[in-house]
């Protein structure tokens, strides 16, 4: 499985998609790398874990939210537009 890696502010994540969850596998301070989750793949909390147990990272969270979202084509892209006619 792909690794993700999305910082905000002071903080970075590694995460990646286990079927529709976003698993939360480090989070640590992105300056001096102090890590203050780890889990193995296995075990990783998902997302609305993660915003449990650690709420004052909601802006670290919603970026992930953010670029979890953006990877999929809205519909009102062009591109995912044309891309469809192709196939027709």
């Amino acid at each position: 499985m792909r690794e993700h890696h999305t910082e905000a502010g002071e903080w970075l994540a590694i995460w990646r998609l286990d079927r529709r969850a976003i698993r939360i596998l480090l989070v640590c301070n992105a300056f001096d790398r102090e890590p203050v989750h780890v889990a193995a793949a296995a075990n990783a909390p998902d997302l609305a874990d993660m915003r449990d147990r650690l709420p004052k990272l909601a802006p670290l969270w919603d970026a992930i939210r953010h670029q979890y979202w953006s990877s999929f084509p809205t519909v009102h892209d062009p591109a995912h537009v044309t891309e469809a006619k192709g196939r027709i």
